[in-house]
């Protein structure tokens, strides 16, 4: 009789990532009625509402019991969120080593002698928590919740010296043209993740990937047919085994209770596309940190509107400069809004704050999705068959939308070579005419992108079904904690 097997994952702290890391813990257990999964949590100090509400909007099941949260205690309060997002993330995942360490001797007091620990399952910034797992005798995996192609990237940050002669951060305002394993086309060093155009940024990127060579083994969250180039080119016999399981989403997503604040808007939003026609209405979001300056939102407002398109626009209100912390809605957009917008486009639009973004991309009334390009809104946007304008804003985003406009003929370009920081700093303007051409391009009814997309949709679909490519991948993963 196979033995009880247990997995401690270790996401990165955010909302974000817990659910990525909920969903791939409830994909796992599903499969193997003898494995329970241990989730440790980590608090921002600035993000912990959401966190809270979505563990407790968890609804119990069989699967779910088998999957127990630990928060772990405060992170030191001499943490400075104002200090560079590079800087403060270390430091914040360090910190609590000693909690991890606290919680895993906890655990294996409290666990019978039959049950066994087979791994640590971390985010791709907590590699310093491989040491914890040393420590307690257990091999570590990853759960890369980004592509395969940025993946690529990472591990190839030291070759990206040896090839060019220059440190990756050097290639800021560059017009180099990049050659990477993971990219059929030559990368154009202007969608470079803005964390390896800062010094430090890439110092600590190259930490992480000299330390994912000690993984037994990484999770990613792509599937082959999507792609199947960027996996190709990791099996290179030097990374570690890759298997890809996604997509992973969260699909039965339940944001707040029955009667709350946010139920009511989802319930206003939903009726309001109701009485929209099939695939017509552009929505435009830009993920749990997307905001703009006073001055992009008088362009995306009239971009809008010479567009002469349908759309919901998640319109959120920036934190105070200096400060890394989730974007709140308007009192009254009004305030920021071009005069007589709303008036104007009372027929054709609706401006809200907070989305449900899973329930609007599933509605029929939405024909096209301008987004940031974070990979789990990339993915949603594919399962539901809705082609994308890459607008990025951070992160790894301005290489996703490269990968999704230029290597895979998913997705319309806005302008990838956006950016800003997480402080609020907006460089550039992106110019209304640019968001009208996108959007009109966007939206065209059988244009070659839209026809790939619903392609793409199906074959994430039948990836995660029984022999399915991702399906088997995840069964191989099974197998090899297994041993």
């Amino acid at each position: 009789m196979k033995q009880p097997t247990k997995l401690v994952f270790i996401p990165s702290a955010g909302t974000g990532h817990l659910i990525s890391a909920v969903e791939m813990a409830k994909l796992l257990v599903s499969r193997d009625e003898k494995l329970f999964i241990t989730v440790l949590i980590m608090k921002l100090p600035f993000e912990s509402k959401g966190t809270e509400a979505y563990i407790s909007s968890l609804e119990s099941s069989p699967v779910l019991s088998r999957i127990n949260f630990i928060t772990l205690p405060q992170a030191a309060s001499d943490i400075d969120t104002r200090k560079s997002p590079n800087a403060f993330r270390s430091q914040f995942v360090e910190s609590h080593k000693p909690y991890v360490k606290d919680a895993i001797s906890k655990l294996a007091e409290s666990e019978s002698e039959s049950t066994r620990v087979a791994g640590f399952v971390i985010d791709m910034v907590c590699t310093t928590m491989i040491d914890v797992a040393n420590d307690f005798g257990v091999p570590t995996y990853m759960f890369f919740t980004s592509p395969a192609g940025f993946l690529g990237l990472v591990l190839n940050i030291q070759t990206i010296r040896d090839v060019y002669g220059k440190h990756v951060s050097e290639f800021k305002g560059s017009d180099a043209e990049l050659t990477l394993p993971t990219f059929v086309d030559s990368v154009p060093a202007g969608v470079l993740p803005s964390v390896l155009l800062d010094k430090d940024g890439a110092k600590a990127f190259l930490g992480y990937a000299n330390r994912f060579r000690e993984l037994k083994g990484i999770l990613i969250n792509t599937f082959v047919e999507l792609e199947s180039h960027a996996l190709d080119s990791l099996s290179d016999g030097k990374t570690p085994p890759v298997y890809p399981v996604g997509p992973i989403l969260n699909l039965k997503i339940s944001e707040t209770e029955v009667g709350s604040k946010q139920a009511q808007q989802k319930s206003n939003i939903l009726e309001w596309l109701d009485e929209q026609p099939d695939s017509s209405v552009v929505f435009l979001c830009f993920g749990s940190m997307g905001s703009f300056g006073e001055d992009q939102v008088r362009e995306i407002a009239s971009g809008l509107e010479q567009s002469g398109h349908r759309f919901l626009w998640s319109l959120r209100q920036p934190p105070p400069k200096g400060i890394i912390a989730s974007p709140s809605d308007y009192s009254d957009p009004k305030a920021v809004l071009p005069e007589g917008f709303l008036d104007r486009t009372a027929g054709i639009g609706k401006v809200i704050g907070w989305a449900p973004q899973v329930a609007i991309l599933a509605h029929p009334a939405v024909g096209g999705f301008v987004s940031h390009c974070g990979w789990n809104s990339t993915l949603e946007s594919l399962w539901f068959g809705v082609p994308v304008a890459a607008w990025p804003v951070y992160a790894e985003q301005q290489l996703n939308a490269f990968e999704l406009v230029r290597e895979l003929g998913l997705a319309v370009e806005v302008n990838m070579e956006y950016r800003r920081d997480l402080y609020g700093e907006y460089p550039n303007v992106v110019k209304a005419h640019e968001l009208e051409r996108g959007i009109k391009e966007l939206m065209e009814k059988d244009s070659d992108v839209r026809k790939r997309v619903k392609d793409m949709s199906e074959k994430s679909k039948k990836a995660l079904m029984v022999g399915g490519s991702s399906y088997n991948s995840l069964g191989r993963f099974l197998d090899q904690i297994s041993l």
